[in-house]
């Protein structure tokens, strides 16, 4: 489903994608519209403006005939997922491609970690995912695609006061590599990316928390720069499309070369 290739097979796809208010699964929307599929943008209830502002952002650069839509689903609640995937196939006939997007980010030192806030980030952020796959998983037709957003400080990093979001993201890549198995027979492909440090609201309010400029953050990578939403969905889309047909159970590190750099 990569909106770049001129011989895309995303005309008349149909994808959901959660998170869809801001940052990556803005841009997943973004991209797969651009590439010919009908998306249904969900979000959380409260988040009605940022999602209004994902619709026209990719219904203005959507390839001709495709249909951006807005929907209300909490993760958090099994059942908003099971009919958001339903209002999908009854919306466009058809249903393709889920990206479970959806996250929230917090600090905390281990010292001051509650329990509620430990539970409140898992709920959304490893739970949420799950329940995402889970609804994909009884909806999507033979040969469709899961694509999970997973982070590289679940992958081959930790990140100090973050261990709740460190831990739910290494937890997407055990749940992506299962589900991988199980849907196998189905056809079904399971996948994630891992981003690096991408220039999204919720990482310039994370640094900000720190006092380091995400701008300070580009010197450490080898590519020289933060990256852009835009690139996180590329990605998305190609593990979505019919090019990553032979590609299931992976991660897609997406992080301009930092998790590959020598230390100095």
């Amino acid at each position: 489903m990569d909106c770049r290739s001129p011989g895309s097979t995303s005309v008349g796809r149909v994808a959901l994608v959660t998170g869809a208010a801001s940052g990556i699964g803005r841009a997943a929307c973004v991209a797969l519209a651009a590439g010919g599929a009908h998306v249904l943008a969900c979000s959380y209830a409260g988040d009605e403006h940022d999602v209004g502002a994902t619709v026209a952002a990719a219904g203005a650069g959507a390839a001709a005939g495709a249909e951006v839509r807005p929907f209300a689903a909490d993760v958090r609640d099994g059942a908003q997922l099971e009919a958001a995937c339903a209002e999908a196939r009854r919306r466009w006939g058809r249903f393709d491609v889920v990206v479970a997007s959806a996250a929230v980010l917090s600090g905390s030192s281990l010292a001051e970690m509650t329990d509620e806030t430990w539970n409140a980030l898992l709920d959304v952020d490893l739970g949420g995912v799950m329940r995402t796959v889970r609804a994909a998983a009884a909806a999507l037709g033979e040969g469709g695609a899961i694509v999970c957003v997973s982070s590289t400080v679940g992958n081959d990093s930790g990140w100090p006061g973050h261990s709740h979001y460190a831990t739910a993201k290494a937890g997407i890549m055990g749940l992506v590599r299962s589900a991988a198995l199980e849907l196998a027979d189905r056809g079904i492909r399971v996948n994630a990316v891992l981003p690096g440090v991408i220039d999204t609201p919720q990482s310039h309010a994370s640094v900000a928390r720190m006092g380091v400029p995400l701008a300070a953050v580009a010197e450490r990578v080898p590519l020289g720069r933060v990256g852009a939403a835009s690139d996180v969905a590329a990605a998305i889309a190609f593990l979505a499309s019919a090019d990553a047909s032979y590609v299931t159970g992976q991660g897609l590190v997406v992080d301009g070369g930092l998790a590959v750099k020598l230390p100095l």
